[in-house]
């Protein structure tokens, strides 16, 4: 197995009215892999999410991201992310290749001015998900599928060695579906590092090599052959 590239250690997360959101969670993705992140509404997917970015306090445990700690790694910028649509508010006036340019900013000096490299990146990161054409569209005027793909690139002109994804084919139709599973190979097969949070159970086991199934806590982890079983899918369904 490869080394781990996400480490989740007893981590639990507790807000400021008393409700824990997720308790003991522990599990690892190993790196150059794609892991599902399955669990119902309120499971604490997002609460994971948020803590794996930092932005919440872990009342106990640890992660580490590519064996340092999250600022670290947020720092050098090896987390990258792509939102659920409900995160994003589409009536602000940008264009699509400022979205995406937006993955550069942390390669950039404090006046964030992009550099050839930078628009080169930009470039490279919309022809990969097939939106040159759109990059002078606003980005509320797009479709569901195209919105994903141009968060898609973000996370690829940022250069993150480790992608979160939160629910990326909410919204979208098959062919799109289809061509994020394989620009999501495509990163994998390049030693990107993915952990997709998605309610689409029946593509898990097409494209994931590794599942993670949380209620609460992590119920299961590991290869999804041996994870993504009836019995743990009852279990992390149940109640439902």
């Amino acid at each position: 197995m490869s080394q781990s590239a996400i480490t989740v250690d007893q981590v639990t997360v507790t807000y400021r009215n008393g409700h824990t959101a997720l308790r003991d969670a522990t599990f690892q993705v190993p790196g150059g892999s794609i892991a599902a992140l399955v669990g119902v509404n309120g499971s604490g997917k997002s609460t994971l999410f948020k803590a794996l970015m930092g932005f919440v306090h872990l009342a106990q445990g640890d992660i580490t991201i590519l064996q340092q700690s999250v600022n670290k790694a947020l720092k050098k910028n090896l987390i990258a992310y792509v939102p659920q649509s409900e995160e994003v508010d589409w009536s602000f006036p940008v264009l699509v290749e400022d979205v995406v340019m937006m993955g550069r900013y942390g390669h950039m000096g404090w006046l964030r001015r992009p550099t050839a490299h930078d628009h080169a990146c930009v470039d490279a990161a919309l022809a990969r998900v097939d939106m040159q054409e759109y990059r002078h569209r606003q980005i509320g005027e797009l479709s569901g599928g195209q919105k994903k793909r141009v968060f898609l690139a973000r996370a690829i002109a940022q250069d993150g060695q480790v992608i979160l994804l939160d629910e990326p084919f909410t919204g979208v139709d098959v062919k799109t579906e289809a061509r994020i599973i394989d620009l999501l190979r495509e990163l994998r097969d390049e030693g990107r590092t993915m952990l997709v949070s998605t309610h689409n159970l029946g593509s898990v086991t097409e494209f994931c090599d590794y599942t993670v199934m949380i209620k609460g806590t992590v119920l299961a982890s590991g290869p999804t052959e041996t994870t993504f079983t009836a019995a743990n899918l009852e279990q992390a369904f149940s109640g439902v």
